[in-house]
């Protein structure tokens, strides 16, 4: 089993929510637990035929005999509800460059309140805040361009 698809199956463990899987072929045996903590352990024991594809893996995964663990924290942002783009476009903070922005870190929102302008295909949309919380984090710069879906803002609901 290759390096990437070990991550790839981390990845898909922590946003399943699964709390244990376990996988085995003939040459690895990969058992993936998340205790209530939400840190992910990663235990990849691989027999004698297949050391090579172990050992060649980059620092993520340290070998100690046969044995290799990893360990992938969970990140704080987790417990923040993010504001996601609803459509393409550029994104700006405030409806003209004179103008304060609509919000800044700290600052409290509600539903309905504009966060921002999303600029599509010269026409200027008002977004609106769909969560009640305050602005923990900006994740776009003024004037650039932004994808559908792409993270905006962090808000903390509580």
């Amino acid at each position: 089993m290759k390096l990437n698809e070990i991550q790839d199956l981390i990845k898909f463990v922590a946003k399943s929510g699964v709390s244990e899987v376990e996988l085995e072929t003939k040459d690895v045996k990969i058992v993936i637990k998340t205790p209530a903590g939400r840190k992910e352990q990663v235990f990849v024991q691989s027999s004698p035929v297949a050391p090579s594809v172990i050992q060649s893996a980059p620092v993520a995964l340290q070998v100690a005999n046969p044995v290799v663990e990893a360990k992938v924290a969970v990140s704080d942002d987790a417990k923040y509800i993010t504001v996601k783009s609803p459509m393409i476009g550029t994104f700006y903070r405030s409806s003209s460059p004179d103008k304060p922005s609509f919000v800044n870190v700290g600052d409290e929102v509600v539903n309905g309140k504009v966060i921002c302008i999303i600029e599509a295909m010269k026409l200027f949309n008002e977004i609106e805040s769909e969560v009640k919380g305050k602005i923990v984090k900006v994740l776009v710069d003024d004037a650039t361009p932004v994808e559908y879906d792409q993270p905006l803002f962090l808000v903390d609901p509580s």
